[in-house]
């Protein structure tokens, strides 16, 4: 168990059950210790947690705000705009997706700028080409959206339908293409509000 909890502590990113399976063994329960390190760092500032495919230690979100007093954001948050946030949100739920795609589902184009800015936040990647004509390029989360998003798997997304029938989403106002008329140029004027993504603490 020690030994575990050791490669995860000391791991800058998320450490796959086959990489703890060399450890300690293909017979030992990878679940169970895991289960026993958490209940063991029950009522500590932070927990072992599952994101990207891995384990990772993470400090509890009680504590972000005194973290953030203390040492300033972390390097690695990623500040989206509104825009960016709805575009990303439509390449997590319907991936792999163009851009062309993208454009048609707002009602407005997505421009390259945009898409570039997401991908060099790391947060999408090329997917496979599209078989529509010209083939062009899909896009795709990475595993980085995972850790930013603090998301296991993509099936930790949100349930579509539960936010639309929460009122938090609405596909029709998507595709009404009531957003930002500024995805069409990639930029955001001073009034619009930016969504402050951070890491998990």
């Amino acid at each position: 168990m020690h030994r575990v909890e050791a490669i995860i502590f000391a791991a800058s990113e998320p450490v796959t059950r086959s990489v703890l399976a060399r450890v300690v063994g293909a017979s030992c329960s990878i679940d169970l210790l895991i289960d026993d390190i958490r209940e063991e760092l029950r009522g500590r500032p932070y927990d072992l947690i599952a994101v990207a495919g891995g384990w990772k230690h993470l400090t509890r979100p009680a504590y972000a705000d005194a973290i953030r007093a203390a040492v300033g954001g972390s390097e690695k948050a990623v500040d989206l705009t509104q825009s960016e946030v709805l575009v990303m949100m439509a390449i997590a739920y319907f991936q792999p997706i163009t851009r062309g795609e993208l454009s048609s589902f707002f009602g407005k184009e997505v421009s390259r700028d945009l898409i570039g800015r997401l991908r060099g936040a790391g947060l999408i990647a090329s997917g496979p080409r599209s078989p529509t004509p010209g083939a062009p390029y899909t896009y795709v989360t990475t595993k980085a959206f995972l850790l930013e998003f603090g998301l296991d798997t993509l099936r930790d997304l949100p349930d579509f339908e539960a936010l639309e029938d929460a009122g938090l989403l609405s596909k029709e106002k998507l595709l009404a293409g009531d957003i930002p008329a500024r995805l069409a140029n990639g930029e955001d004027d001073e009034e619009e509000p930016e969504a402050n993504v951070d890491q998990p603490s």
